[in-house]
């Protein structure tokens, strides 16, 4: 059995992030960890792009079209917080639903670094309090992605060249 599994090392990699400005308090935060934890792993400052949109509801669009360009991975952070109005709920899961479909419809990372919470509390607590970073856990987790989908490609390639000298042979 052959098991791939992704670095945590983003030497080489190009990665975008696109990040909403409102709730800016809580997604300067989140910016701030991916940027230290890609940092950490490797990702030189030019090899990252970063796309500033009014709201989360523009984050999957944003999301698609640098899934699109020369990158390896993708983070999308916002922070949705619950308010008096049903409107929480709708927007929470068009941006989850928007998020996916780029994903899968690419076949590419773009990692949900999205904070959907019930208070502005739970919101700073998951930005760099007490519950950690989710900014920095979304960069972590698109650079071990960037390296499984290049780890699977290489795969996928000595598989397609084994089995072509196979039919030759």
């Amino acid at each position: 059995m052959k098991i791939l599994e992704g670095r945590l090392n983003g030497e080489g990699l190009k990665i975008g992030i696109v990040v909403s400005r409102f709730n800016h308090f809580i997604t300067d935060r989140l910016v701030d960890g991916a940027l230290d934890a890609l940092t950490r792993l490797g990702v030189k400052q030019d090899d990252v792009l970063l796309i500033k949109v009014p709201g989360a509801f523009e984050i999957p669009l944003f999301a698609r079209e640098l899934a699109q360009k020369d990158l390896d991975a993708v983070i999308a952070l916002s922070a949705i917080i619950k308010g008096g109005t049903s409107h929480y709920e709708y927007l929470a899961a068009e941006v989850t639903k928007g998020i996916a479909h780029a994903s899968l419809d690419l076949g590419f990372p773009i990692v949900y670094g999205i904070l959907t919470t019930e208070t502005i509390e739970e919101a700073i607590e998951r930005a760099g309090t007490k519950q950690g970073n989710k900014g920095y856990e979304a960069a972590m987790t698109a650079v071990e992605l960037a390296n499984l989908k290049k780890e699977l490609s290489r795969e996928n390639d000595i598989r397609w060249e084994k089995g072509k000298k196979e039919k030759h042979s």
